[in-house]
């Protein structure tokens, strides 16, 4: 029989959970989400994706600023659901909320915990140059993503994926997954292991100061920082542009030869000199600017030796 959920999620990560979860057959009954935020320039308040496709599937929406209080307990043990399925929903579950439904509470988590556990999963796998990532669905308790780990699917991680494709493979690959332990918690089978404490890492939240490019580390750590922050918030540098110095993010690089100082443009092809080799950029964004394949950007704006990165 299919399970009465309640669905917590905010980004367009989450949005193949809701929907296969759908697809197959459960009672959603209600939508949790973050409440719409100003966004653009007009500023506009913006509703989440989540939001959106809950209100088109016709699903009651939630966005409490808390979850701490009685009234929210009330409302939240209202919808009398047997579970509940959380995916980067981005608000802390206090004990109570977590012991509300019968068969508790489930989170899936893009990476292979224990390692990267928190706020930015994706992006620190390829920024720790990790060869591969994965999805987990745990049954949640009140530590940081500690909970016990019920299924898991692992995805290889190669040189040429941004934190945007990782996140583009892993979003249906953890739809499925949580898919798969409903369906094993609805039958009754869903097993539970408990984390290793080997091998804990902690994925922190992006900072801005984060993402300024040092060109004096080997080249594939410079390549696997560009992937991980790509396309935000973006790992940058600053260029002399028409006499005037330039910000320019870059959002797609590969491997290439050539040797000089750290950050020298080598060649009329966007190849730039790092601590040990060299990186060719692929992409890249100016302020201001929608983003652009590197040739387009050599069009319009000559950049070649003996200039240099900053």
């Amino acid at each position: 029989m299919p399970l009465r959920l309640i669905f917590m999620g905010t980004p367009d990560f989450a949005v193949p959970t809701l929907l296969e979860l759908v697809a197959h057959g459960h009672d959603i009954a209600a939508v949790y989400t973050r409440a719409p935020k100003p966004a653009g320039r007009g500023m506009k308040l913006q509703v989440t994706p989540v939001e959106q496709e809950a209100r088109r599937l016709g699903i009651p929406v939630l966005t409490p600023t808390t979850l701490k209080t009685a009234e929210a307990l009330e409302a939240f043990r209202a919808h009398n659901a047997d579970a509940a399925v959380v995916v980067a929903y981005g608000m802390i579950l206090p004990q109570a909320i977590l012991d509300a439904p019968p068969l508790g509470c489930f989170n899936l988590h893009g990476s292979l915990l224990p390692r990267w556990r928190g706020a930015a999963p994706i992006n620190r796998a390829i920024m720790a140059g990790d060869a591969e990532s994965g999805v987990m669905v745990m049954k949640m308790d009140v530590g940081l993503d500690t909970g016990d780990v019920a299924m898991a699917e692992r995805l290889p991680i190669s040189d040429t994926m941004t934190a945007a494709d990782l996140h583009d493979a892993l979003a249906p690959l953890g739809a499925d997954l949580m898919v798969r332990a409903m369906g094993g918690l609805e039958r009754g089978g869903l097993q539970l292991r408990q984390q290793s404490e080997q091998g804990v890492t902690y994925a922190a939240k992006i900072e801005k100061a984060e993402a300024r490019i040092e060109w004096s580390r080997p080249a594939r750590e410079v390549l696997r920082h560009i992937h991980g922050l790509s396309p935000f918030p973006g790992a940058w540098c600053e260029a002399a542009l028409d006499g005037e110095a330039a910000r320019i993010k870059i959002l797609r690089c590969e491997p290439a030869k050539g040797t000089g100082a750290p950050g020298d443009v080598l060649d009329e092809h966007l190849t730039i000199a790092c601590g040990d080799g060299a990186i060719k950029i692929l992409e890249l964004q100016r302020a201001g600017k929608a983003p652009m394949k590197a040739a387009d950007f050599l069009r319009g704006t000559p950049l070649k030796p003996p200039a240099r990165l900053g």
